[in-house]
């Protein structure tokens, strides 16, 4: 009888765990104690287009879905980075290597040109209770404990101020922009198994509670707005998404009013000369287009349309099917940034360069917006899975034919573990001496993450891990630790090593070929592993006659091999405490010409001097030797006899 009680509890708490996002065990532990916090937005929004500001009232219900009780709250407050004497005013000025888009702008702001987000009242099941500005912070103390599993009503008054456009939000962009709205509400900070992430806001990017969003935004009627969630209105504002032109409606403001499904973010856009293309992708979600009515760029964005369909279908197919009815690419911003079910790239630009930018950020709909990982804490898994997918989609799509799309990434890594300025991705990502080395940790390094593990675990097998991930901890916050157990998962390899070694340290890779040595009709091939991070070994060998031969030395520490063909001799493991390895080939030293470590490049080795011997050279170089050494002894000076 206890065990059918046991049995009867572990189905409930399955059957519970599949049934709604509102009360889904979190990632980075077993699904049985899983937990994530839930929140629904409901605001209006005013905004005033001539002076940039904008009248905010909020409705948030917040459900507590972890074991703890939880006596505070924070919230977001974004915009007041765009202040003299901020914190990412300050760290900007100070950082060895400024970002070239900030760098002092923020100290020189006016009064009518800063961010701001001021809360006039704040209630939680209609009473008041204490709160405090702190930056980008809003500190909340709790009129009553938020127990586990209990929602509580947050309502809230706010006003902003949107500041020039500087970092991502803003208005005015270089582009004409008038308005780039992103981060520009009061934002409930996420709470987890470790705890608060009340993160001020100085340079990097953010973490968010997932939810449902129903906003409603009044503004000026010549505007046209574009971003997350599904228009509920186009009829009753004579602007949008309806095919057919609907007359303009005489009143001086049109309310949009949008519904954003499980979403972590609400971002919009909006300017009264944007051009709306729509396109539909063939099973899958429509897409949006908004773009300034500047002829100098119309062409580039009506041919990026139907390349943007087509990374839609690649990531699809290579990652797991979109989940949303619509995708919208939006002229705006300072750059390129990733928002719920849209993007906002700054739009002037070539024909390759808005392909390439559209690419990276619709990449991060996967690896971000669907696997919500923390941005502050594991960056790479944000920037660095979406360059590497997005790499090969643009090496696809643009028919490139590169066989190694990630190449680029291997060398800026490369040249970051030697520069002597590295530092772990384990790294907060506002923590970083440099701007330099979060880029290239960020994008390149999480890049050759997962392109590395490909060579570790097998081609196949990475692109299963992918899919994997993505099916097991979309709608969720994934861990380092969630892609690794996905690979494990796959390949039944055992993998912890790798994300310690390249993920929580700054040890390198470096293999080399020590030396080659004939013996009779065999040879031994000596390999020596320089560098602290261990590895398993490809190694080819090319004979004289052109043949190739390929050989596997398996890490003792995988517990298994990847898939190799059947061409490939796999040879014993190699424990990585032992520096040096031998192997024997059964043909003479004469037939060989080289000896290569990883000679297709997909290992970070940091010295690719020494991952080479050519032994045909060696040979000949002997020979000669040997000739001149007769030579010196049969004319040796007299005075010797």
């Amino acid at each position: 009888m206890k065990r059918l009680i046991l049995l009867a509890l572990n189905l409930a708490v399955v059957f519970s765990y599949g049934k709604s996002n509102k009360t889904t065990k979190t990632p980075s532990q077993t699904a049985s104690t899983y937990w994530q916090q839930h929140v629904d937005y409901k605001m209006e929004i005013d905004m005033n287009v001539n002076t940039y500001q904008y009248n905010g009232k909020q409705t948030l219900v917040y459900t507590n879905n972890s074991p703890d009780v939880l006596n505070k709250v924070f919230y977001h407050l974004y915009f007041n980075a765009f202040q003299p004497g901020s914190e990412m005013d300050i760290r900007s000025r100070t950082i060895l290597d400024p970002d070239r888009r900030v760098k002092e702008r923020i100290s020189r702001l006016k009064p009518n040109e800063i961010g701001y987000i001021k809360v006039n009242s704040l209630f939680q099941d209609g009473k008041a209770i204490s709160y405090e500005t702190v930056g980008t912070i809003l500190e909340v103390k709790l009129a009553q404990p938020i127990q586990p599993g209990a929602s509580v009503t947050f309502t809230m008054d706010f006003d902003g101020q949107v500041p020039v456009q500087i970092r991502r939000s803003g208005r005015n962009n270089k582009e004409g922009v008038a308005l780039s709205m992103a981060q520009w509400y009061p934002k409930l900070a996420e709470y987890d198994f470790q705890g608060w992430h009340a993160d001020p806001y100085i340079a990097r990017e953010f973490h968010g509670v997932w939810g449902d969003f129903d906003v409603k935004i009044t503004i000026d009627k010549d505007y046209v707005i574009g971003g997350t969630g599904y228009l509920q209105n186009p009829n009753e504002i004579g602007h949008g998404y309806q095919t057919k032109k609907v007359k303009k409606n005489k009143k001086e403001t049109n309310t949009w009013h949008f519904i954003a499904p499980n979403v972590h973010d609400f971002m919009w856009a909006a300017d009264p000369d944007y051009v709306h293309d729509k396109l539909q992708v063939p099973d899958g979600p429509m897409l949006h287009f908004f773009y300034k009515n500047n002829p100098k760029i119309k062409d580039n964005w009506k041919q990026l349309q139907p390349k943007t369909a087509e990374l839609m279908q690649y990531f699809s197919a290579n990652v797991g099917k979109y989940p949303y009815k619509q995708y919208s690419v939006i002229q705006g911003g300072d750059g390129g940034m990733e928002y719920a079910m849209s993007t906002l790239i700054t739009g002037g630009r070539s024909l390759g360069s808005l392909i390439g930018v559209t690419s990276h950020e619709m990449a991060h709909t996967w690896f971000q917006f669907l696997l919500a990982s923390n941005e502050a804490k594991h960056e790479w898994m944000d920037e660095g899975f979406a360059s590497y997918i997005s790499g090969l989609a643009m090496n696809k799509i643009m028919d490139r034919k590169s066989a190694h799309p990630t190449e680029s990434a291997y060398k800026s890594y490369i040249k970051l573990a030697l520069s002597g300025k590295e530092q772990p991705l384990t790294t907060h990502a506002d923590r970083y001496e440099y701007n330099g080395s979060y880029g290239t940790s960020a994008y390149s390094k999480g890049s050759v993450f997962l392109a590395q593990l490909g060579y570790v675990i097998g081609k196949e097998n990475l692109k299963e891990t992918i899919k994997k991930y993505y099916n097991d901890f979309h709608f969720k916050h994934p861990t380092p630790n969630d892609i690794i157990r996905s690979a494990e998962k796959v390949s039944g390899l055992e993998l912890d090593w790798y994300l310690m070694d390249f993920g929580q340290t700054t040890n390198t890779i470096d293999y080399g070929v020590r030396g080659v040595g004939g013996r009779g009709e065999t040879t031994i091939v000596s390999l020596q592993r320089v560098g602290l991070m261990p590895m398993p070994i490809d190694i080819e060998v090319e004979y004289i006659d052109g043949s190739k031969e390929q050989f596997y030395i398996p890490l003792q520490m995988m517990r298994g091999e990847k898939p190799n063909a059947s061409s490939t001799t796999v040879l014993k493991d190699w424990a990585w405490t032992s520096p040096s390895y031998r192997f024997t080939i059964n043909k003479s030293k004469q037939n060989i010409r080289s000896v290569t470590i990883d000679s297709k490049n997909m290992m970070a080795d940091i010295n690719k001097y020494n991952n080479v011997v050519h032994v045909t050279a060696q040979v000949v170089k002997a020979k000669e030797i040997v000739k001149t050494s007769k030579v010196k002894t049969t004319k040796a000076p007299k005075s010797l006899h």
